[in-house]
């Protein structure tokens, strides 16, 4: 008898350990820990007894009221057994460290998959992932509550997320920033009340590419600041994808102001997937627009812009920036379909004809700013623009 104890203590060492056993002409068998929070398990004390470099998996069941935290782990996956959540608890910690209802730090490859996730308004996330975390993988994952993000991502860290539902944040459901890279298809940004002020995504100075995701009901769908990049693009995915891959930036409540605000020399490029954006802008114009470009912006579009029903501006370029279209959409806006102003160009290249109809003007620029390429527009017929050139540039020696 005293052998079997023992035997069965170097089993649960090994568990906690290395998380693996090791079996003759076998190798390394993972074995998964098993996290019960319904029965007053706690998911932070087991990862805090565990091996951080060595690959492993804890199965979670229940509710786990707690602040987890991921701190330089090499190879974890959390996986939610059915009905799993982590919920912010009803206090704030004394040190005021803790911000996130999970937080992944300094660590790589590291899957989260299957969880409810709830803040409070108190926190600054439900999610926090930074310090160079690379390959995070969030999978099937329902992130709310009014805690200012959904998601924030910082400091050179490199996320993917697939079939992740984020809605009702204070502020964001997902923040990219400080030069991290995202990946995401197959998921929903959603304000559900159509509550102000709410964004989908921003991005400053980080890079995101999206396919298969919807955006809805927000003030700003996504808003991208400070050198951030967007691209709508498919790649290669994580589940199956069922074609079109379209982005839609969708806004049935009325409450949006700019579909999309590219700003502070950043970037939005539209490569094959499309990016579809209605009933977008305020009745009263202004600066409101499906897209809206700004001090320094660029917006590459081809025929993947599609920008129809809005209530403002369909595209608004300004302030020193640029646009290039090629066979894009624009239409039925209530305002401007094209609108250039102060110091700034629209080329409208050759190939598929843009269509620019149905709005209340459907080219505008004032006398510092430029259209070329207007030979490459079709059914545009209100023009007040009198820097409207059929080509690419003025006559050339």
């Amino acid at each position: 008898m005293k052998h079997i104890c023992m035997l069965l203590v170097m089993i649960g060492l090994a568990a906690l350990g290395t998380n693996a056993q090791t079996a003759p002409g076998i190798g390394v068998v993972p074995v998964p820990v098993v996290v019960n929070c319904d029965q007053g398990q706690s998911l932070n004390n087991t990862l805090s007894r565990l091996n951080k470099r060595s690959p492993l998996t804890i199965l979670v069941n229940g509710t786990c009221t707690e602040y987890v935290q991921i701190v330089g782990f090499d190879g974890l996956t959390l996986n939610g057994l059915p009905g799993a959540t982590l919920q912010r608890p009803s206090t704030d910690p004394t040190n005021g460290l803790v911000i996130h209802v999970l937080l992944i730090e300094a660590s790589r490859s590291i899957t989260i998959d299957g969880f409810a996730i709830h803040s409070r308004a108190s926190g600054l996330g439900d999610i926090g992932i930074g310090r160079n975390s690379i390959n995070v993988q969030l999978r099937n994952l329902t992130v709310d509550g009014p805690s200012a993000f959904g998601i924030f991502i910082f400091e050179n860290s490199q996320v993917s997320l697939a079939h992740v539902i984020a809605r009702d944040p204070g502020f964001a459901t997902l923040a990219a920033l400080d030069i991290s890279d995202v990946h995401i298809e197959s998921s929903l940004f959603e304000n559900s009340a159509g509550a102000s002020f709410r964004e989908g995504l921003l991005v400053g100075s980080g890079h995101v590419t999206m396919q298969t995701t919807t955006v809805r009901n927000m003030q700003v769908g996504i808003d991208i600041q400070a050198h951030g990049t967007v691209d709508i693009q498919s790649f290669n995915s994580y589940f199956p994808i069922t074609f079109p891959t379209d982005v839609a930036i969708e806004n049935p409540a009325g409450t949006n102001f700019n579909g999309v605000s590219v700003r502070d020399g950043s970037e939005l490029h539209l490569g094959d997937t499309k990016l579809r954006i209605t009933n977008s802008g305020q009745p009263f114009g202004g600066s409101t627009a499906g897209v809206f470009v700004s001090d320094a912006g660029t917006l590459t579009a081809g025929a993947n812009l599609v920008i129809s029903g809005g209530q403002g501006q369909g595209v608004f370029v300004t302030n020193n920036s640029h646009a290039s279209l090629v066979g894009s959409s624009i239409t039925g806006s209530g305002h401007g379909g094209l609108v250039v102003a102060n110091l700034s160009s629209v080329a409208v290249g050759t190939g598929p004809f843009t269509q620019i109809s149905g709005n209340g003007t459907d080219l505008f620029c004032d006398s510092r700013s430029l259209i070329t390429g207007a030979a490459n527009i079709a059914n545009a017929t209100t023009v007040q623009c009198g820097n409207l050139l059929p080509g690419d540039t003025v006559p050339v020696p």
